[in-house]
C-alpha cells in the first residue's frame, strides 16, 4: 500500500463512521418529522430528543475530520470540488446550522408555536442535509468533478447518479435512525412506541431497497466507471451490504432489536465501502487518481501520525459516550 492510498484510506474511514453515527442522527429528524401532531407525536419526539441528545454534535468530528484530511492530504482536488459543487456544500452546511439551532431552541421555546416551528425546521434541515451530501456523492461518482474546478456548478449535481444518490442518502439514514430508535424504545420501557416505529423502519427499508435497485439503470448510463467498479472489484461488498439490509429487517420483524442495529451497521458500512472500492483508484472519478492527486510526501506522512494520535486521544472517549448512551441506565432516564 502506497503512502497516498493509506491517507485515503484513512479519509475513507472517516466518510464511512459519519455515514453511520451522522447517518443515524439525521434520520431520526425523518421519523420526528411524520410523527404526528403536539399530542401524537410527543412520545416520539421525546425520545428522539433523549437518544441523540448526547451525540448529536460528536457526529460531526467524522465531517470535520474528511474535510481536514482531504483539503491537507489531496488539496487540488479539495479545491475544485469545492468549487464545482459550491452550492449542494452551502445547502447541506446550512442544513446542518439550522438543525443544530432548531434542535436547541425547540427545548427552550416560549409557546407551543415556536416549538412547532423549530421542530419542522429540525426535521426538514434532517432531511435535506444528507440529500446534499448525496448528490454531492454522486457528482463525485458520475465524473463531473474536474481538476481545474470548471464544473457545471448546477448539471454537476442535479443529474440522475446525484439525485438517486441523494434519496437513497435519505432513504439510508431513516432507516438506520429507525433500527436504533427501535431498540432505544424498546430498552427504555415503551414497547407500544417501539412497535409503531418497527412498522415504519421496515416499511423505510422496503423502500430504500427498491429505491437502490431503481438507480442501477441509471448509474449504468450515467456512470460506467463507478458501475464497471460495482460489478467488479466491489461485488462482493454490494452484496454483503444486500445480506445486512435484508437481515435487519428479518430481525426487525421477529423484534430482535440489538442484533438489528449491528446488521444495520454493517449494511450501511458496506453500502459506502462499496462505492469507494468501486470507483478505486479514482480521486475525483475519471479526472484524477488518489496517486496523482496526493500532496507532498512529508505532508501525507504528518497526516497519518496525526490520524493514529487521533485514534489514541479522540476515539476512546467517543466509544464511552456512545457506550453510556446504550445502557439501560440512560435508557430509563
Amino acid at each position: 500500500m502506497t503512502l497516498a492510498v493509506a491517507v485515503a484510506a484513512a479519509l475513507f474511514v472517516g466518510v464511512i463512521a459519519y455515514a453511520v453515527l451522522g447517518g443515524a442522527d439525521f434520520g431520526s429528524g425523518f421519523y420526528d418529522l411524520l410523527a404526528g401532531g403536539s399530542r401524537r407525536g410527543a412520545e416520539l419526539r421525546t425520545l428522539v430528543d433523549h437518544s441523540i441528545g448526547p451525540v448529536w454534535e460528536a457526529n460531526h468530528v467524522w465531517l470535520i475530520y474528511v474535510l481536514v484530511v482531504w483539503w491537507t492530504g489531496f488539496p487540488e482536488s479539495f479545491a475544485a470540488a469545492m468549487s464545482t459543487l459550491v452550492l449542494p456544500l452551502l445547502f447541506a452546511l446550512l442544513g446542518i446550522v439550522l438543525r443544530g439551532a432548531s434542535f436547541a431552541f425547540r427545548k427552550y421555546s416560549a409557546t407551543l408555536g415556536q416549538a412547532r416551528f423549530f421542530g419542522v425546521v429540525f426535521a426538514t434541515s434532517s432531511i435535506i442535509t444528507p440529500f446534499f451530501f448525496g448528490t454531492i456523492a454522486g457528482a463525485i461518482a458520475s465524473g463531473r468533478v474536474p481538476l481545474e474546478g470548471t464544473g457545471d456548478r448546477w448539471g454537476a449535481w442535479i443529474n440522475p447518479t446525484s439525485l438517486f444518490g441523494g434519496l437513497i442518502a435519505v432513504g439510508t439514514c431513516a432507516f438506520l435512525a429507525g433500527t436504533f430508535l427501535v431498540a432505544d424504545a424498546e430498552r427504555g420501557g415503551h414497547p407500544r412506541l417501539a412497535d409503531s416505529l418497527r412498522r415504519r423502519a421496515l416499511a423505510v427499508g422496503a423502500a430504500t431497497g427498491a429505491l437502490v435497485f431503481a438507480a442501477l439503470v441509471p448509474i449504468q448510463n450515467d456512470a460506467p466507471t463507478l458501475a464497471a467498479g460495482l460489478e467488479g472489484r466491489a461485488a462482493p461488498l454490494v452484496v454483503l451490504a444486500g445480506i445486512g439490509g435484508v437481515a435487519t429487517m428479518v430481525l426487525l420483524w421477529r423484534r430482535r432489536y440489538a442484533v438489528a442495529r449491528l446488521s444495520a451497521v454493517a449494511a450501511v458500512a458496506a453500502v459506502v465501502s462499496g462505492w469507494g472500492v468501486g470507483q478505486y483508484p479514482w480521486l475525483l472519478v475519471d479526472q484524477v487518481t488518489i496517486a496523482d492527486a496526493a500532496g507532498a510526501t512529508a505532508t501525507l506522512q504528518g497526516l497519518l501520525v496525526a490520524v493514529g494520535l487521533a485514534v489514541v486521544v479522540v476515539l476512546p472517549p467517543l466509544v464511552y459516550l456512545f457506550r453510556l448512551t446504550q445502557t439501560e441506565a440512560w435508557s430509563r432516564h
